[in-house]
């Protein structure tokens, strides 16, 4: 990857084939590239996606990552014919890449991911999309994207951690209904779910993924870091040993923290009085 000004204009990557990858003004926009086929995810997209968020990851030009689709679908998900029946005959060994290959990117890598990461779902959305969909940190949905968890309809049920997905998002009742009829529900029921954060007109759905990633990058990164991995980690533990872990991620966020973060915002409230906590962050400048 061309470094050598990494902060000027839109930088494109064209060595991948199955996924576009575009960074403009510090956000990159990764785009499943199968359209013709809804941009369902073939062995051959799961290895591009690996090393795109590996790259990603350590690119100092990127400091947010959105997930979308090219055309009019995020993804319809698991490619049936390259990822499952292509593979059924093969040896176990090379059935077990092509899905640690899948689950490396979809949800190991998402949702452990050091920078924030959006997805936008900008069309259909089905079965095996729903893991990086829930993996991502955060979601904003075309009104109108379709939905659906389609696997009953094909004899098998939701694998691949999807029914995981499902259940971390949506409430017992809600994901019993839709993994067992099988139904659509479009970006407005998303939303009404929590399957997403919010739903949007169609010709607002970049803009406003763009608005919120702008907001993420005005945020101390480490400490944004520390913050998720926090809300992801705490879930399920008992409030004492929740305690005591926030307590640990907090020193070890300052330790990291090249900016000083509390101490820069703790001088501009108390001393400057500058900063007012609650109606935007505190000046990350000098």
């Amino acid at each position: 990857m061309d470094q050598e000004n990494p902060t000027a204009g839109t930088r494109q990557f064209p060595q991948w084939k199955n996924v576009l990858v575009e960074v403009e003004d510090r956000i990159a926009w990764v785009s499943l590239n199968r359209p013709d086929k809804r941009n369902c995810m073939s062995p051959a997209l799961n290895d591009e996606m690996v090393e795109i968020l590996d790259a990603l990851e350590i690119d100092d030009s990127v400091g947010v990552i959105v997930l979308t689709g090219v055309g009019d679908s995020f993804s319809a998900g698991m490619d049936l014919k390259e990822f499952f029946r292509a593979q059924d005959h093969l040896p176990y060994a090379q059935q077990m890449r092509a899905r640690r290959s899948a689950w490396q990117w979809q949800w190991r890598m998402l949702m452990n991911y050091s920078k924030p990461t959006i997805a936008m779902v900008n069309g259909w959305c089905f079965g095996g999309a729903f893991t990086p969909l829930v993996a991502c940190d955060l979601a904003i949905a075309d009104e109108d994207a379709q939905f659906g968890l389609s696997e009953i309809n094909w004899g098998i049920i939701p694998g691949g951690n999807v029914t995981r997905a499902v259940v971390q998002t949506m409430c017992h009742r809600d994901a019993m209904y839709y993994v067992m009829t099988g139904e659509t529900f479009d970006g407005r029921k998303a939303a009404e779910m929590k399957l997403v954060n919010e739903a949007v007109p169609k010709d607002r759905l970049r803009a406003r993924t763009t608005e919120l990633a702008k907001v993420l990058l005005g945020k101390n990164p480490t400490v944004l870091r520390a913050a998720k991995q926090a809300v992801r980690h705490v879930t399920g533990m008992e409030w004492e040993l929740s305690d005591d872990y926030l307590m640990a991620k907090s020193a070890q966020a300052r330790l990291l923290d090249p900016e000083r973060g509390r101490e820069q915002g703790m001088k501009q409230f108390l001393d400057e009085k500058t900063f007012k906590p609650g109606l935007a962050g505190y000046s990350r400048e000098g």
